[in-house]
């Protein structure tokens, strides 16, 4: 490229332009290219979306960390809203956020109540007996619409109120299922599962619930805020300073995925097994890349038609994407064939045909679900089908940063359309007009489909996806 041609509009010219333009011009910036499509996919979503939160925490000023939470959440709702389906974009937030959460927590020492634009106090993850309060002014485009809980009324409560005005109250639960112990004479109740987890002065060691008074006078809300205003004053640690390093730690993280996932790929392929893929992936190409430096093996390529063939076809004879650049190594890496891997590229409609002489399925996805279900490109939801019907295994490749806490709620508004005209040419008039065409980009795949997931952190069965979830995201940030 001649030095100061003009960059086309997408990834990299948005990643050049944040160098010279603020923050809030950036933001606009991203939104417009998130709508326009020129900006999409998995990993070009998350190298934008921590580039500009990066830009965005590293030109805020004050060591106000509520304030800074509440910076980088309304950028968050901002990014989301041009692109809902985009659910990356949404993880990244999140991420940040509860990065933010933990530096305060470990210079403050106590776990920090989040704290909503009402100023209402969100229960942490420790209080089992309660639900952080959902924000009803959710996108109507966002999945998490539908989970929405809206205030109760207090005319509800009115059949409940007892002669005095006061709510009649229900039996106290077991002390060993809350987290909270109440004062008074009963016997200590202690359940199979939590005798580890059972403290050993309860006196000293029971948490106060959201609402209640501490023993001193004053509520959880209270001490949080009490212990923020002296952390604001105090200023002993860099707060901007601490939360960049673990930006730039998220950077790295999406840098080394693909590395990472192709670094087990021996410990799944096998020698002379005949695994299935589809669509043009960097991460399952570089995953069989690797294996075939030690391994012999056949690829069965389905070429997902329409919106995707084109890309698959390119990748497999060039070890390229379509429209990559000769001088972009980061995209390009040596085809199968040239490994000596036998490659057959077969129609998507020939999956099932073939699928009884495959050994291993190896999926794509474009999005991971709380649940252990997926979206991933159109033909994905064929394929893991057919696999079950002849007991085919199904493996996942996908990176934590596409985990999202997302449930999918409403499977039409996580699925895109694309031109129908890609299906049925639009000079076919006399036929277009008798016939309702649809186009979808991307499946929905159950859990029950997925036999293994395999992350940058190593192989999980559906069923404990939920624990990853619970380890990189915080509750209180679940709703932007």
């Amino acid at each position: 490229m001649a030095p100061g041609a003009a960059l086309a509009p997408g990834l990299t010219s948005f990643l050049r332009s944040l160098k010279t333009n603020p923050s809030e011009h950036s933001v606009d910036h991203l939104i417009a290219l998130l709508k326009r499509r020129q900006i999409r996919n998995s990993r070009p979503c998350a190298v934008a979306t921590t580039a500009l939160i990066e830009k965005v925490v590293g030109e805020f000023k004050g060591h106000d960390a509520m304030k800074l939470l509440d910076r980088v959440r309304s950028v968050g709702r901002r990014l989301t809203a041009a692109q809902p389906r985009e659910v990356v974009v949404g993880n990244i937030v999140r991420r940040v956020l509860g990065l933010i959460r933990e530096v305060v927590e470990d210079n403050v020492g106590g776990d920090l109540i989040g704290t909503s634009e009402t100023g209402r106090s969100t229960p942490t993850q420790h209080d089992h007996g309660f639900r952080p309060p959902l924000n009803s002014s959710i996108s109507s485009f966002s999945p998490l619409r539908h989970a929405a809980v809206e205030p109760m009324d207090a005319s509800l409560y009115a059949s409940d109120m007892s002669d005095s005005g006061e709510l009649s109250r229900r039996p106290p639960l077991l002390s060993s299922h809350t987290s909270y112990a109440p004062t008074s004479s009963a016997p200590l109740v202690n359940s199979l599962f939590g005798l580890f987890s059972q403290p050993v002065d309860s006196s000293t060691n029971v948490s106060t619930p959201t609402g209640q008074a501490s023993p001193d006078g004053k509520g959880a809300h209270s001490l949080n805020l009490d212990r923020l205003t002296e952390l604001n004053r105090s200023q002993h640690f860099d707060l901007k300073g601490e939360v960049m390093n673990g930006i730039q730690e998220l950077q790295e993280e999406l840098e080394q995925s693909d590395k990472q996932i192709a670094d087990l790929a021996h410990e799944h392929i096998h020698a002379n097994e005949i695994i299935l893929t589809h669509t043009a992936s960097t991460t399952v190409q570089k995953f069989l890349t690797k294996a075939a430096k030690n391994r012999k093996f056949t690829v069965v390529h389905a070429e997902t038609y329409p919106h995707d063939n084109t890309a698959t076809h390119e990748v497999l004879l060039t070890g390229r994407k379509q429209g990559g650049k000769a001088q972009d190594e980061d995209d390009k890496w040596k085809c199968l064939t040239e490994l000596g891997i036998p490659v057959y590229v077969i129609p998507d409609s020939h999956v099932f045909a073939i699928m009884s002489r495959v050994n291993k399925v190896i999926l794509a996805t474009h999005t991971v679900l709380a649940n252990g279900g997926l979206v991933a490109a159109a033909g994905a939801h064929l394929i893991a089908q057919a696999a079950k019907s002849h007991q085919t295994p199904v493996v996942v490749l996908s990176g934590v940063y596409k985990l999202s806490p997302v449930y999918p709620f409403d499977l039409d508004e996580l699925i895109e359309y694309g031109d129908a005209g890609a299906v049925v040419p639009y000079e076919d008039g006399e036929f277009v007009d008798k016939v309702d065409v649809e186009h979808p980009l991307y499946d929905y795949v159950p859990a029950d489909l997925v036999d293994l997931y395999i992350t940058n952190l190593g192989g999980h069965a559906p069923s404990f996806l939920y624990r990853i979830v619970a380890d990189h995201y915080r509750t209180e940030d679940v709703v932007l």
